[in-house]
C-alpha cells in the first residue's frame, strides 16, 4: 500500500518547481544591466546563463543516486537551502567571475528540485493516477519559467539588479524551510543503500525498454528546444518586433503549458496515453508550420500558445514513463531522464543554429515539426506495445 501524501507537501514541491524555474530565466533581462555594471560584453556576462545551465545538468546523475539513497524530499529540501545561500551570495557578488561561480552553485542545487519532485510523486501516486498528479505539479515549474524574466526585469528596474537576487535567495529558504519540516513529518527515507552512478544508470541502459524512453526524450529536446529557441529571433527580425513584444509572445508557450496542466485529468480520460501522444505529434507539427508561414506576427501568437500545450501533451506523457525506468531506483531513472533531455537541447540549439544560419528559419521550424510528429508515431507503437509493468526493471542492492 502506498504511503499517505499529504496536500501540503504536493503544494509545496510545486512551490519548489516556481522557485526553481524563476531563478533559471530571472537573469535573462538583466545581461545589458549585469554589462554595465561589470565594465564587460554582454557575450561576456551571457556565461552567468551558462554557467547555470550548464550545472544544472552536469550535477543530475548525483542528484538522482543521492535523493534515492537519503530521500528524495529531504535532498529537495537541503538542495533549496544550499540554492538559498548561492542565491544569496550572488547578489553580494563584486565581480563577474564571482557572479558566474554563484550561479553556477544556483544551478547545481536547484537542478535537483524538478526531477527528484518528479520521482517522489511517482513513488506516492500509482501510476493510473500519476499523470494528472504530475501535470499538475509542472504548472508551478512553468510559471516559474514564464515569471522569471518579469521578476528579475522589474526588481532590478525598481531596486536594483542584486535585489532580484536578494528575492530568489529568500524565496529558496522559505520553501526549503518548510519543505524539510515536511520531510522530518514524511516517511520518505530513502533506501539506505548507495550504488555508484555508473552502475545504476548502466542497469538502465541494460534495458531496451528503458533506452527507448531515454533516447526518445532526448531527440524531444533535441527537436523542439533546438527550434522553439530561435522563435523569438525569427519574430523580432521577421516582422521587426520589439523586444518586449518579441517576449511577450515566446512567453505564450508557459500558457499554452499551464493550460494542459488544468485540463490534464480530462485528457488522460478521454484520449489514455497514446492519444494524448498522437494528439501532441500533430500540435506541434501544426505548430511550427504556422510558425514558418503566418504573414503577420500577430497570427502567429496563438501557435506560440498551442505550441506550449502539444509539447506538453508529449512530454507529460514522457515524464510519466521516466517514473517506471527503474522503479527500485526513480530518482535515478528521473534524473537520468533529465539528463538525456539537457543533453539533446543543447546539441539541437548548436545544430539548429548552424542551419538556420546558412538556410533561415522557417525550413528548419518545419523540419522539426515534421520530426516531433514522426517521434510522437514512433512513442505511441511503444506505448501501446509495452504495458507500464514492462518496464519495471529488478531492484539492486548494490
Amino acid at each position: 500500500m502506498l504511503p499517505v501524501t499529504r496536500r501540503s507537501t504536493l503544494f509545496l514541491l510545486a512551490a519548489a518547481g516556481f522557485v526553481s524555474g524563476a531563478s533559471m530565466r530571472a537573469t535573462d533581462p538583466l545581461l545589458p544591466t549585469l554589462g554595465h555594471d561589470f565594465g564587460a560584453r554582454v557575450a561576456d556576462v551571457a556565461m552567468v546563463l551558462t554557467a547555470f545551465t550548464f550545472a544544472y545538468g552536469l550535477f543530475q546523475p548525483i542528484h538522482g543516486v543521492v535523493g534515492d539513497r537519503f530521500g528524495k524530499l529531504r535532498v529537495v529540501s537541503i538542495a533549496m537551502l544550499f540554492a538559498a545561500v548561492a542565491a544569496t551570495a550572488s547578489a553580494f557578488s563584486v565581480g563577474l567571475g564571482g557572479l558566474t561561480l554563484f550561479r553556477f552553485l544556483t544551478g547545481m542545487a536547484s537542478g535537483a528540485v524538478i526531477p527528484l519532485s518528479l520521482a517522489f510523486i511517482g513513488d506516492r501516486f500509482a501510476y493510473e493516477g500519476r499523470q494528472a498528479r504530475l501535470g499538475r505539479f509542472i504548472a508551478g515549474t512553468l510559471l516559474g519559467q514564464s515569471m522569471g524574466p518579469l521578476i528579475g526585469g522589474l526588481l532590478s528596474d525598481l531596486l536594483g539588479w542584486r535585489a532580484a537576487f536578494v528575492a530568489l535567495g529568500g524565496a529558496f529558504l522559505v520553501v526549503g524551510v518548510l519543505l524539510g519540516w515536511e520531510a522530518l513529518r514524511d516517511d520518505d527515507r530513502g533506501s539506505g543503500i548507495f550504488s555508484a552512478p555508473w552502475q545504476r544508470y548502466g542497469e538502465m541502459l541494460r534495458s531496451a525498454r528503458a533506452r527507448a524512453v531515454l533516447a526518445t526524450v532526448g531527440i524531444e529536446g533535441f527537436l523542439f528546444f533546438g527550434a522553439f529557441g530561435f522563435v523569438g529571433a525569427y519574430l523580432k527580425q521577421r516582422f521587426g518586433l520589439s523586444d518586449s513584444l518579441t517576449g511577450l509572445i515566446v512567453a505564450g508557450f508557459g500558457v499554452g503549458g499551464v493550460a494542459y496542466s488544468v485540463m490534464v485529468v480530462r485528457l488522460v480520460k478521454r484520449l489514455g496515453e497514446a492519444g494524448l501522444v498522437g494528439a501532441g505529434g500533430v500540435t506541434l507539427l501544426a505548430c511550427f508550420l504556422g510558425i514558418a508561414v503566418m504573414p503577420a506576427w500577430f497570427a502567429t501568437a496563438p501557435f506560440v500558445v498551442l505550441l506550449g500545450f502539444g509539447f506538453y501533451m508529449l512530454h507529460n506523457t514522457l515524464q510519466v514513463r521516466a517514473t517506471e525506468i527503474a522503479p527500485a531506483a526513480r530518482g535515478a531513472g528521473v534524473s537520468f531522464f533529465a539528463l538525456c533531455l539537457f543533453l539533446g537541447q543543447a546539441i539541437g540549439v548548436s545544430a539548429f543554429g548552424a542551419v538556420m544560419d546558412r538556410f533561415g528559419y522557417p525550413g528548419p521550424f518545419v523540419a522539426a515539426g515534421v520530426g516531433l510528429a514522426l517521434l510522437a508515431v514512433g512513442f505511441r507503437r511503444f506505448l501501446r506495445a509495452h504495458p507500464v509493468g514492462a518496464m519495471e526493471m529488478p531492484p539492486r542492492a548494490s
